[in-house]
């Protein structure tokens, strides 16, 4: 039996940009110290930020000059995995001893991905996961990840694996994380249904794995209120949810609603190997004489130089 204690740090990105956001994340260091949690899980898009309600000043068929400047201006507040506030967090992992895994809009030359980075203590980001399949008009703003970041990442928790939001929908998707024995599920999102909560507990349950699933919670612009027909002012923009979720689906915490918070539960390991008894999806209950799965994690260049 290996007992652990994984959180969800329920947050969301300051408005006055990534540098208050971080001093923000920094603000809970003493509670993630405190909690003991080995591993800390936080939102999707946290760092650079989830532009819920913009429009980027697209139309079918035509763009508009200042939703270029807003694209110019969310540029700019995404980061390099390289850069100064992954570093900041890096410390913070290494003080706290906690494994981090959070979202972050990632800046690779004009490109943005909506990405989940690995940090572990003592050593950085050792991992990151690009989103697949942005949803929707996320596609305006964000580029696809391939299947050269797809990691399970050893950690003191166990092995983790990521998926962002709808991303939890691809049923192929996680086929391949379960294949790669991913024990601990970690869900980035901006998710705040209670179909979302019905699909961690399913993903736990299917996978016969652990579920930390961390939503961002935001209070709505008050123009952005004034935009949206029938919006409710006490209503958050997002409205967190987050929740952690055992391998027969049990909820052990959460979910948390409308607030900001460190959502914490002590976990067994050992109950993986009892939940998998009867459900291995990706072992004893798997038929790979009539199903399979080729997954090519190929890194995808459009120009690849030789000489």
């Amino acid at each position: 039996m290996s007992n652990v204690t994984v959180a969800a740090l329920q947050i969301g990105s300051d408005y006055a940009g990534k540098a208050a956001t971080l001093r923000n994340i920094l603000a809970f260091e003493e509670r993630i110290a405190a909690s003991g949690a080995t591993l800390v899980v936080m939102p999707e898009a946290l760092l650079g930020g989830y532009p819920k309600g913009a429009s980027f000043g697209t139309r079918l068929g035509y763009r508009l000059p200042e939703g270029r400047e807003d694209f110019a201006r969310y540029h700019d507040n995404a980061v390099d995995l390289d850069g100064p506030e992954l570093a900041e967090l890096a410390d913070l992992s290494t003080r706290t001893g906690a494994t981090l895994v959070l979202g972050v809009i990632e800046r690779a030359g004009s490109s943005l991905f909506c990405t989940a980075v690995f940090i572990r203590p003592g050593e950085g980001v050792v991992a990151k996961h690009r989103k697949l399949m942005p949803t929707g008009t996320e596609r305006l703003i964000w580029a696809q990840g391939d299947g050269s970041t797809m990691p399970v990442v050893d950690s003191d928790a166990g092995k983790l694996g990521a998926a962002i939001c709808w991303e939890n929908h691809m049923p192929l998707f996680r086929a391949a994380m379960y294949a790669k024995g991913v024990e601990i599920w970690c869900a980035p999102t901006v998710d705040e249904r209670d179909i979302w909560r019905s699909s961690m507990r399913h993903i736990a349950h299917e996978g016969r794995c652990f579920v930390v699933s961390c939503c961002q919670v935001q209070p709505t612009p008050a123009e952005l209120g004034t935009q949206i027909e029938h919006w409710d002012a006490d209503r958050p923009l997002i409205g967190g949810g987050s929740m952690i979720v055992g391998p027969l689906g049990d909820v052990l915490a959460g979910p948390l609603e409308r607030e900001t918070g460190l959502l914490v539960a002590e976990i067994d390991t050992g109950d993986l190997i009892r939940a998998r008894y009867d459900l291995d999806v990706a072992g004893h209950y798997a038929r790979p004489d009539v199903f399979s799965l080729h997954v090519d994690e190929r890194p995808r260049r459009n120009a690849v130089f030789t000489t």
